[in-house]
């Protein structure tokens, strides 16, 4: 009776726009005191939660997106992007997803990745006569490839809470985030064969030579990166270290970031590690409560009832976490619904790493679907698109997201094989 008025309350708050984090946390609290446990044990497993080595990577990793939006160095990548493939049929929308995967090696959020270089992206193709649907639906689509791609704060995340390697599970999404990447290619290109009047500025070799040239010193940030991850130099945590000091470094060069401007950047990355940091501890509170509840055995002897099937306890896993992560905020539902899953996929023969990817890429999806959203709501409000037209507009890509993800589900060898490969 306690868990289920526990879950009610939970649902209540949510939907009377409670923040997530406050509304997991009060009736988990309520539920503390209810059941004769002190606030002490409450506050304990709060900090345990977010008292985590691996997820110190976090801040570091949102300070250097904070500093590549805020700095000339994601204006570098776009006007390179810009002058590569904007000759091609259009050209801006291969653009827009070139700059979106050039970015997710720097920043590991979404949110940020749409609030950055959404507005530049769409208003640019609007005013060269692209639909505003096709285009904000393209930004949206493609700002996912951020919390897929290494350095992924949504894999920190799940490293810290499965207790597996963060640097392995970096390793396993890079061919899923390339699937990605490529779906929305192929997607760009078919709709572009109905476009011929898309075509841009006739090549300008020396533009191009100088602004590769100028795109250069950004991109040896996902080199330091995931080259000293996945080359074992560094573990996530130096690399997020190392990274972040890079990137300030170089907007200090290029005297983009003066020395006022670096307490705003600290201030705005302690701000939103704060919400995250909130959200987990607030979630592993919960899954505590679960787990005293005996949840995740219920659920895996009625997953088990229902079926022996490998691949169909793949596709119920599908369907409910579309269904959480368009109702819920995607670190909450991660942390809550991994340690009730772990254990039933492993006597399904599925790998921690290939259970990682899929929960994350289902999650990222419900970034796009109503009623949550997050992304379309940061699109809808840096280029003022009403929110149905955004909505509408990402509805033309969740066919290519859904064929992602049910290779990644069916073919273990896309997320595991690379891990292997370099020995993680």
């Amino acid at each position: 009776m306690s868990l289920a008025l526990l879950i009610i309350a939970i649902i209540l708050l949510f939907l009377l726009r409670v923040p997530m984090a406050f509304a997991i946390l009060g009736p988990s609290v309520v539920y503390f005191l209810v059941e004769g446990y002190t606030t002490h044990l409450a506050i304990r497993l709060v900090m345990q939660g977010i008292d985590s080595w691996p997820l110190l990577a976090v801040p570091l990793f949102i300070l250097v997106g904070i500093v590549a939006t805020r700095t000339e160095i994601a204006d570098r990548l776009y006007d390179a992007a810009v002058l590569f493939l904007g000759p091609l049929r259009a050209g801006l929308a291969y653009v827009n997803i070139a700059v979106s995967l050039g970015f997710s090696w720097m920043s590991g959020a979404s949110l940020a990745d749409a609030a950055g270089l959404g507005a530049i992206e769409v208003n640019h193709m609007r005013k060269k006569g692209y639909p505003a649907e096709f285009s904000v639906g393209l930004s949206a689509s493609s700002a996912l490839i951020s919390p897929i791609m290494p350095p992924s704060i949504p894999a920190v995340v799940f490293a810290s809470v499965a207790a597996v390697s963060t640097g392995a599970l970096f390793a396993a999404a890079v061919i899923p985030a390339f699937l990605m990447t490529f779906a929305l290619v192929v997607l760009v290109w078919i709709w572009a064969r109905r476009r011929p009047d898309l075509v841009g500025e006739p090549y300008n070799r020396s533009a191009v030579r100088r602004a590769a040239i100028r795109a250069l010193p950004p991109m040896g940030a996902p080199v330091i990166i995931l080259g000293g991850i996945l080359g074992g130099f560094f573990t996530p945590t130096e690399a997020a270290g190392v990274g972040a000091l890079y990137m300030l470094l170089l907007a200090l060069s290029y005297r983009t970031l003066k020395p006022r401007d670096i307490a705003v950047i600290f201030r705005d990355t302690a701000v939103i590690t704060a919400q995250i940091m909130l959200i987990i501890g607030a979630s592993a509170l919960l899954s505590w409560i679960l787990a005293r509840e005996q949840v995740p055995q219920r659920v895996a002897e009625s997953l088990v009832s229902l079926t022996e099937n490998p691949i169909i306890f793949l596709l119920i896993v599908n369907v409910l976490l579309i269904f959480l992560g368009m109702l819920l905020e995607p670190t909450s539902a991660l942390i809550i619904v991994t340690p009730i899953l772990l254990p039933v996929a492993i006597t399904f023969g599925v790998d921690p790493l290939q259970l990682g990817s899929i929960i994350i890429f289902n999650l990222m999806i419900g970034l796009m679907t109503p009623p949550m959203g997050g992304v379309v709501f940061v699109l809808s409000s840096v280029t003022e698109i009403p929110l149905e037209r955004v909505f509408k507009g990402a509805a033309i890509y969740l066919p290519a997201m859904i064929i992602v993800l049910l290779l990644i589900t069916y073919v273990p060898a896309l997320t595991l094989w690379l891990p292997q490969l370099i020995g993680l």
